[in-house]
């Protein structure tokens, strides 16, 4: 785990190309994560990172992380992300690898996901699609904001970890000339953006099963009072 520092170090690259590093700090994002998400701004006509939590808040529990993602297919017609598309909400996150679920069944017949790191293997940071939107939720101090990463049909060579599941899918990663384009800098319209959504095929990328997390060791049980040996002088 990194301090917010480390992470805003992490993530500037924003004078430099797309795909570059501005160092070799590594962090690992999860939902609930808070992200350093690279936006236009409209008013000074520059990009900036700004950290946002991963995860829009649910219905019902807005400290829920619900949805996480968002299907490229639909991100201009479903209500919960159409309005934060067109108004150009939209961000791009940093990232080296990611990872994929496989669902496997077990011996009692259900199933388990098993997590396989995905990494192009060149070290190149890469930007991940990303939309935003402001929260304001009751009893917090003030706006919430708050991302969701944005999904694509998964590769041939990802479907191969996926034959389990009806709609296998994977991260939308930009090519580096549509930053602009997805970032609305370029004055592009929603429909360009869009189009900047796509899978990425005819990729060497390699692919490894995370490790199984070990058990921690058990705590030894605390002595039963009644066994104890009496204290001396009580015969």
């Amino acid at each position: 785990m990194y301090s917010w520092q480390e992470v805003w170090e992490f993530s500037q690259p924003l004078t430099a190309k797309p795909g570059e590093m501005a160092n070799d700090e590594v962090v690992t994002f999860r939902p609930m994560s808070l992200l350093p998400v690279i936006i236009w701004d409209k008013e000074a006509r520059a990009r900036r990172v700004v950290k946002m939590r991963w995860g829009f808040p649910h219905r019902s529990n807005p400290m829920s992380p619900e949805p996480i993602h968002a299907r490229s297919e639909s991100i201009d017609e479903k209500q919960t992300f159409k309005q934060a598309f067109l108004d150009g909400q939209r961000g791009i996150v940093l990232m080296r690898t990611f990872n994929e679920g496989e669902e496997v069944p077990t011996k009692t017949g259900k199933t388990k996901t098993e997590q396989w790191t995905v990494d192009p293997g060149d070290g190149v940071m890469r930007g991940f699609a990303f939309l935003w939107r402001r929260f304001d939720i009751g009893g917090l101090p003030a706006p919430l904001l708050a991302c969701v990463m944005v999904t694509v049909p998964a590769s041939k060579l990802v479907r191969t970890i996926m034959e389990n599941q009806d709609d296998p899918r994977m991260p939308a990663i930009l090519e580096n000339e549509d930053w602009a384009t997805w970032l609305g800098e370029n004055g592009a319209t929603p429909d360009q953006a869009k189009s900047a959504l796509k899978t990425m095929e005819d990729v060497n990328w390699q692919m490894m099963k995370e490790p199984k997390k070990p058990k921690p060791p058990k705590e030894p049980k605390p002595a039963n009072p009644k066994k104890a040996a009496p204290e001396p002088g009580l015969f």
